[in-house]
């Protein structure tokens, strides 16, 4: 029978519930700026890179990124993982960029702090 609680009766992490009971999930972000930043380790568990070129070949199975950042639109096409992108709204073209690079998720940046619990969990 299915549980919110792991063996030890402590509710079950939000991704063991998407992932599977036991996956190990290996969340990176690429956030620059430290106010975004703490949002982002508020919301789940992830690991920082200090370049875009860290996402490439780092074994995540979630990237995070701030698309407004020099360097992310090059990377995204090499990064092997589900991408979370967020930009602006008032930064179509980034936007647009991201989604013709291959960017699984592409948000405004109020979109997606609306939603960050959701796409981390």
């Amino acid at each position: 029978m299915p549980s919110s609680a792991d063996d030890r009766g402590l509710p079950a992490r939000s991704f063991e519930r998407k992932w599977g009971r036991g996956t190990q999930r290996r969340a990176l972000a690429y956030v620059p700026d430290l106010m975004d930043r703490s949002k982002v380790a508020a919301a789940g568990d992830v690991e920082f890179v200090d370049s875009p070129r860290a996402l490439v070949g780092a074994g995540a199975d979630l990237v995070v990124v701030d698309l407004g950042r020099e360097g992310v639109l090059d990377v995204l096409p090499q990064i092997e993982a589900r991408v979370i992108g967020y930009a602006r709204h008032t930064s179509t073209e980034v936007l647009e960029a991201a989604r013709a690079a291959g960017c699984d998720e592409v948000l405004v940046r109020s979109a997606f702090f609306g939603r960050l619990s959701e796409l981390l969990g």
